[in-house]
């Protein structure tokens, strides 16, 4: 938990400055790589952490896990796609990634019964 907590903190922070910085710059680079080795780091941890809260597949998958699949798949295929030139496509996933699987992840984070919720409100 706390693993995946610490990896993908710093992600929240790191996407909304990228989202600020002028596009292609080294800085951005920077920033973008960090971020992109983070959270493909934390969608691998979250795979070993079982779902507590709603209806399970095999007994640890749950509907939550969606989002590491959707950053195990938009990472790669971002990174790829700027290789490529395709900048509006890079643009989309990685919008996509952030808003999926930071904020409305995150946002599922607070609900009753998951770890944060508890930690947070109770």
């Amino acid at each position: 938990m706390f693993l995946h907590l610490y990896t993908v903190l710093p992600c929240v922070v790191l996407g909304a400055i990228n989202f600020m910085l002028r596009k292609g710059s080294p800085y951005h680079k920077y920033v973008g790589s960090t971020y992109m080795i983070l959270m493909l780091f934390t969608a691998i941890v979250t795979l070993f952490m079982p779902a507590l809260v709603g209806p399970t597949l095999f007994g640890h998958f749950g509907w939550i896990h969606s989002f590491s699949v959707l950053t195990l798949f938009s990472v790669p295929t971002a990174y790829i796609a700027i290789k490529k030139g395709n900048v509006k496509s890079h643009k989309q996933k990685l919008i996509g990634l952030y808003v999926g699987a930071i904020l409305i992840a995150g946002a599922f984070t607070l609900v009753p019964g998951r770890y944060l919720h508890t930690l947070l409100f109770t």
